[in-house]
């Protein structure tokens, strides 16, 4: 009993120490302080409180010392209980509270902007004419429970040309932090919106087709992914495995990572320096591994073939065919060029523009047209990825619902007949677009933890319509 005790004492002492704002990284400090100010500043004083900072009685007012004790800044501390997890919720977290989760969405929603400024992005100015939905709306109870105790903080369902479902976080839970109007992250969702803009490049005739070769590209030159079939890098079937790591952007074996690239935002890096590390590398027998790097590859080959006509593209993939609402846009690299590939594959829009451009995939789709046939070739050619089974560390290979991959969409979902056209995005933290192609069909979620019921609320309405 005694031992037991010991054990539990260590548990508690460790898990304390863990928790402690002098053992985080120096990102997680820069963010915590960051959450700080953001809460003092906006008059939410419920979680905060100014404090003074003894160290600075002791120096002089302008000194380099005291601009080194951050006596230039307000001095603030909060009273959330937030675990730290050195980056990210881990998605097998359990037990995250809601200080945890506002932490959370500080990191995605505002700390980039804030704390590490942006200071280029490609954007995406509003359509003069947004799409204006038509709503027969429904209650779901359910739904607003998961709203209520999870990390969900926006559901949207669209059926037969109607919003039937339209529910977002209420004033009491995050509703307060953000509004409907709020450009939301998306994580790996983005992989799917440079799809889009794949397919707007190819019909807008500055790439041959799925099948081009990457052969005319001096960043690719003497690495594996020289030559290679476009399809093939949208599929991440590029046979890269040996250098990467499947489900992460980490390199493997290609040379040392300097300590420049070590802990980086990820979206400081530009494709050049990407590539540098991939000098003298061999393609390996190609099977499905997901990764960061195909995105960027494609995203960055656009941008090559089109040149100066590369926000013209974005302009009518969003702009002109989205028909959105708000601006949207992809990170850019700072300090970098377009000959450099500084195009990054992170995206923000709000919770509607999401609905709105998976509406113009249906459409296209459904219309047939050039785009629409784009989406219909690469669904012809998606892979399974069921040849993988398992990654290195022996988890289940990259999501337990969809089995194959279409051009950077989720699809053949477990229980969907093959051939049904049925395709997904899906994005860390419970960002997930679905559509179903075929029943006209749309679910949008927008999350900063996956512990809501993805079952119930996406891939039963999916699968059943209910």
């Amino acid at each position: 009993m005694k031992k037991i005790f010991l054990i539990f004492l260590i548990f508690i002492f460790q898990t304390n120490i863990a928790l402690t704002a002098n053992s985080l990284n120096n990102n997680d400090k820069k963010r915590l302080n960051g959450l700080n100010i953001w809460l003092f500043e906006n008059g939410f004083h419920e979680y905060v409180q100014k404090s003074k900072n003894l160290k600075c009685d002791n120096e002089t007012k302008y000194s380099q010392a005291w601009y080194l004790q951050n006596c230039d800044k307000p001095q603030i501390k909060n009273n959330l209980k937030i675990k730290f997890y050195g980056g990210w919720i881990p998605e097998k977290a359990t037990g995250v509270n809601y200080d945890t989760l506002l932490f959370q969405l500080y990191n995605w929603t505002y700390s980039p902007f804030r704390d590490k400024p942006i200071a280029k992005k490609y954007e995406v100015k509003p359509s003069p004419k947004p799409y204006k939905f038509q709503s027969n709306l429904q209650e779901d109870k359910y739904i607003d429970k998961q709203l209520n105790k999870t990390g969900l903080i926006s559901y949207l369902r669209f059926e037969n040309g109607n919003i039937t479902i339209d529910k977002f976080t209420p004033k009491d839970r995050f509703g307060k932090f953000i509004n409907k109007k709020t450009k939301l992250r998306a994580n790996s969702v983005g992989k799917t919106m440079v799809s889009y803009v794949v397919g707007h490049a190819i019909c807008g005739g500055y790439i041959d087709s799925i099948n081009t070769k990457l052969n005319d590209w001096p960043l690719l030159e003497n690495t594996l992914y020289y030559d290679q079939k476009l399809i093939d890098i949208l599929n991440m079937n590029s046979g890269d495995q040996k250098y990467v790591l499947n489900l992460g952007d980490e390199f493997r074996n290609a040379g040392s990572v300097s300590d420049e690239f070590k802990g980086s935002d990820d979206y400081a890096i530009d494709f050049k320096k990407y590539m540098s590390f991939f000098k003298n590398t061999k393609k390996s027998k190609p099977y499905f591994n997901y990764s960061g790097i195909n995105p960027q590859l494609a995203l960055n080959y656009v941008l090559f073939k089109t040149g100066n006509d590369f926000e013209k593209i974005l302009n009518k993939t969003f702009k002109e065919k989205s028909k959105i609402e708000d601006s949207v846009f992809f990170f850019k690299v700072p300090n970098s060029s377009a000959e450099k590939g500084d195009a990054n594959v992170m995206f923000y829009a709000s919770r509607y523009d999401y609905l709105r451009i998976a509406k113009a995939m249906l459409d296209d789709w459904q219309n047939d047209t050039c785009v629409g046939k784009y989406l219909k070739t690469i669904f012809e050619n998606r892979i399974d990825k069921e040849s993988e089974k398992r990654n290195s560390e022996g988890k289940p290979a990259q999501y337990p619902y969809a089995r194959g991959y279409a051009g950077q969409f989720q699809t053949h979902y477990t229980g969907i007949n093959k051939k049904r056209a049925v395709m997904g995005m899906h994005g860390y933290g419970g960002q997930r677009i679905v559509i179903d192609f075929e029943r006209s069909r749309i679910i949008v979620t927008n999350a900063l933890f996956e512990n809501y019921n993805y079952k119930k609320i996406v891939y039963h309405p999916i699968k059943k319509g209910k």
